[in-house]
Order: structure tokens, then sequence, then C-alpha cells
């Protein structure tokens, strides 16, 4: 198969089977594409569907979003995870305002200078919603390429993303750029999956050496396995006569950064020390079941403990900490472990099962 072949095989296919209705595909443009190609970086397009669709019904343009306090923005990302990603969205909408006059800059190079946006997502942007050529190389196109030209090697690794990168420009046509891209990323969710790729209904299977080879799945090569390590916190829920509970604004770096949850502490000596910093009065105390929550380089053990407490001479400063009201709850962005202890809380606190 030619490369001209592949190009025209796989719009054909486009024409066929391609995915058409996705929220980002109507009413196209450079933000829209954009807010959709950062959520669906590590997501799964079913989970991005609810969150793309509250997001823009929320902050419709980048001067909307540009406008709106970080934890709107964060509050709007809770549950999905990632939340560099939706510090990075929020900086960069700021940078197109301020910088681009609210206009995407029509470059692939350009494009990659915003905060959160890479040389494939920049490509995307550029292809879908501007017509410019520019190739993308995404998991699912790392995956169709792989099998496609059977390259060995983990992609991830600098010089096997080279040699996919040379191939995804070589193979890609200069006309109907964005139906192309598109294309290439359904091919990879649809057909080309990770395993049991349905080969019988490919448009390139004619070309694809992994299938010639009868080796399809041992392309692309997986990560190199590691053993993650294993770390634990003790959670305190102090909870007041109103049923809120106290949260802290965390760092903007780091772990859940900017995101608001409980304090975090040693043992309970720190968490009894605690309290009393804060001019927290100790009622009563409980431990709630564990939680362990895997990032992608740990694993995080979680001890909470639901403390209820007298604050009335409370010490706190206002900036960092806050009563989270359980039965109106303010709009934060919440990792989704601390809306699991929430919710474990205010079971507890009703004296349902946790």
């Amino acid at each position: 198969m030619t490369d001209d072949a592949f190009g025209t095989a796989v719009l054909a296919w486009y024409d066929l089977h391609g995915r058409k209705d996705l929220p980002w595909q109507q009413g196209v443009t450079p933000y829209r594409v954009w807010v959709s190609e950062i959520m669906l970086q590590q997501t799964q397009v079913a989970t991005v569907l609810g969150y793309f669709d509250r997001f823009m019904q929320a902050l419709p343009t980048v001067e909307a979003l540009a406008a709106a306090p970080e934890d709107e923005v964060l509050h709007l990302w809770t549950g999905l995870g990632y939340y560099s990603r939706a510090r990075n969205v929020h900086k960069a909408a700021k940078t197109v305002v301020e910088r681009h006059g609210g206009e995407f800059p029509r470059s692939v190079e350009a494009l990659a200078e915003l905060p959160g946006i890479g040389r494939s997502t920049a490509g995307a942007i550029a292809s879908l919603s501007m017509g410019i050529r520019a190739p993308i190389l995404d998991g699912n196109v790392k995956r169709v390429l792989a099998r496609y030209t059977a390259t060995p090697g983990y992609p991830g690794e600098p010089a096997v993303a080279r040699r996919l990168w040379e191939v995804a420009d070589r193979l890609m046509p200069h006309e109907r750029v964005g139906h192309y891209t598109q294309a290439m990323m359904d091919l990879g969710a649809t057909l080309c999956t990770r395993s049991k790729p349905s080969c019988l209904l490919c448009p390139v299977k004619p070309g694809c050496r992994a299938h010639l080879l009868g080796q399809e799945t041992d392309f692309p090569a997986a990560k190199p396995r590691k053993t993650l390590p294993q770390r634990s916190t003790l959670m305190p829920l102090f909870v007041n006569d109103a049923n809120a509970v106290l949260l802290q604004r965390r760092p903007s770096t780091g772990l859940w950064g900017g995101l608001w949850g409980p304090p975090e502490v040693a043992d309970v000596a720190e968490l009894e020390a605690l309290a009393e910093r804060q001019g927290l009065a100790i009622d009563e105390r409980q431990a709630l079941p564990g939680l362990v929550h895997t990032f992608s380089h740990f694993q995080l053990a979680i001890e909470p403990w639901l403390v209820q407490v007298d604050h009335r001479q409370h010490r706190v400063a206002e900036g960092d900490w806050l009563w989270y009201n359980l039965a109106s709850p303010p709009r934060l962005g919440l990792a989704a472990p601390v809306q699991k202890l929430l919710k474990r809380a205010e079971q507890a606190l009703k004296g349902e099962p946790t």
C-alpha cells in the first residue's frame, strides 16, 4: 500500500464509519477542540462527554474561562483527574486572551508554547479546527502506526517516538486534514484497539506489517512495568455542629494542586496537636473505613477520621481554610478521593453504614 493509498483508504473509511456526532465536532472552534483534546488526555471519550458539556455551558468562550476563578475551573474538573490539566487550561486561556486577543495562534509551534499543549495536541487543534496540515501522535494513533509499520519498542521512548512522528508526517494527506486526523483517532479507538483488534474491518489491513506477520498485539511494545511505591497519610475530617467539614486549599503545585481537601497528618497525636493549634475542641472521634487511591507513580493509603469539634475559638486563616457545608456545598475543586471521604463523613453523621 502506497502512502497516498493509506490516506485515501483512511478517509474512505471515515466517510462511512467515522465518528461525526461528538459534542466538540458540532460548532467547531479552536476553543472547543482544545478543551476536548485536553480532557481526552488519559481519559476515555465516554467519561469526557458529560464533563465537556458542563464545562461549555459554564464557560462557553476562552474569554469566560480566562475570567473565571480557579476554584470554578477546578470544580468543573472535579472527578476528571490529572488536575494539572485544569490549571494549565486556565493559564493557557489567560495567555490567549492577554497575548493573542482571544484568538488561538494559527501555527503548531505557537500553539505548543501555550501551557499544557504539546506537539500532538497542537496538531489536533490546528488540523481539526483550522484545516492546517499537522500530524498528531496520541495514544490511539501511536498504536495504529506502530502496527502498520511494525515499529518495535515502547512509544514513550524518544527514539521510537521520533520514528512514529516521521511515519505520521509521511502518511498524512494534504487534503481533508481535519477528517483524516479524526479518522486516525477513530481507527485506534474503535478498530485498532489494544487487545482483540478488528483487523478484518480495517481499511489499511493490506499494508499493515503487524497483520501480515500475525503479530498485531505485539505492537506497540508495552510500557515497562514498575512496582508502585506505597505511601500513607491520616486525614482528619473535622466536623462542627453545623455538619460542616474543615477543608484546606492545597498548594498550587504538587499533588492535587489548588484543590481543597482535609489536612494531612502523620498520626492521631498530630491530629490532636493540629486541632489544638486551630482552636478546635474535640468532642468525639471515630475511624472511618480506609481508602487506597492509585496515582500514576504511587499508591496512597488514606486513613480517615471523623472528628466532631467545637470551633468557637477557631483561629484558622480564612484564605486557605473553609468550613465545607455538606448540605449546601460550595463550588470548589475536590479530588475524587476527597469526594468519597466527604460522602462517608455525611453517611457516618447520619448513622448510615460507610
